[in-house]
């Protein structure tokens, strides 16, 4: 009988003892209450309660990842948005998020709800999309301030998504379009700006030297002649007329003393009638024909410089005709040249 009761107090003591006996993990710490008052706060391990007398309330010390659902609301500027976010927070007092709220789980998502669709009221639609960094930091202080008070730090708290309506959307996709076509011409009238600048001191440095302004037309008369359907008119200067006719002087003389002689011809007066002699009597109905007047004919220069000329413009013995132009001994007699040029 007296074992029996012994075998009894013993098995009584051991479910006792495996009731009382708690494990506190790591990432957790233990708030104890004994006869419903705040005791002590436990620490990692195996720790033993009072069966009946004491309890223990595990609060969890770990970053919660908390999604908020998303809000729908009017920002500043009257358009309708829906916002999304995510709440990151941890418990760093447990006897406050044990004794001063029932489920600071709860309690902190809906505040994180409360304070999105307030953040939206006071925001533009400009902020939201390009100023989240601080709207997220406003957003922070306004669910920490509370979350103090239940033993709750807010970590961070970043804006995920803002969802526009299909009409906003369209209008912002032309307003982006247009902004880049804005841009692109700024981009050209630059460009062509840049340009006339350049070419005006081009411009102004080939004019200080006209050697090079004509080596520059002698290149563009290349270039065209390149093309063999093409056909060119060049209206040949002066000067190049004088280097011709200095090339030629064995044709350009006879022509010019033959053009000298004729004037002669002209001014000499006509010989007067021998008294007596009778004039050749005209014929009724005849009419005198008017001696036609001379004129004098461009002089025909030889074509074999010509072609010398025109075959040196393919090749570097450009730059000796051009610089066969600025000696001072060019210049001749500009008679035959001169007409020639006119024609």
């Amino acid at each position: 009988m007296l074992i029996g009761w012994l075998a009894a107090i013993v098995v009584v003591a051991g479910i006792a003892l495996g009731a009382g006996v708690r494990v506190v993990a790591q990432y957790e710490r233990g708030v104890l209450l004994r006869l419903g008052r705040v005791r002590a706060v436990k620490e990692p391990g195996m720790r033993l309660l009072i069966p009946g007398v004491d309890k223990m309330q595990k609060v969890s010390m770990r970053v919660v990842t908390m999604p908020v659902p998303a809000q729908e609301g009017i920002t500043r500027d009257n358009v309708t948005v829906r916002v999304d976010a995510v709440v990151y927070f941890r418990v760093i007092d447990p006897v406050r998020a044990t004794i001063e709220v029932q489920d600071y789980l709860f309690a902190v998502a809906q505040v994180a709800q409360t304070s999105l669709r307030s953040i939206i009221g006071k925001s533009e639609l400009d902020d939201l999309l390009s100023n989240r960094e601080q709207l997220n930091k406003g957003l922070e202080l306004m669910i920490d301030s509370p979350a103090l008070n239940w033993g709750v730090h807010i970590d961070r708290v970043e804006i995920k998504d803002v969802a526009l309506p299909d009409a906003l959307k369209r209008s912002m996709s032309r307003q982006a379009e247009a902004e880049r076509e804005r841009r692109a011409r700024v981009i050209s009238a630059e460009g062509e700006l840049q340009a006339s600048e350049k070419l005006a001191q081009a411009a102004a440095n080939m004019g200080k030297a006209p050697a090079a302004l004509q080596l520059r037309f002698l290149e563009t008369v290349v270039q065209v002649a390149a093309e063999k359907n093409s056909t060119l008119v060049l209206p040949f200067p002066v000067e190049l007329l004088r280097f011709l006719e200095r090339s030629t002087p064995h044709a350009a003389a006879p022509e010019q003393h033959s053009e000298l002689a004729e004037p002669e011809q002209q001014r000499q007066p006509a010989a007067p009638q021998q008294q007596g002699e009778p004039a050749a009597p005209q014929q009724q109905g005849e009419l005198t024909a008017p001696e036609p007047e001379p004129t004098s004919e461009p002089a025909a220069l030889d074509p074999t410089p010509v072609t010398q000329l025109m075959a040196a413009l393919g090749r570097p013995g450009v730059a000796e005709a051009l610089a066969a132009l600025e000696r001072p001994g060019a210049q001749g007699k500009t008679n035959a040249s001169g007409e020639l040029g006119a024609g």
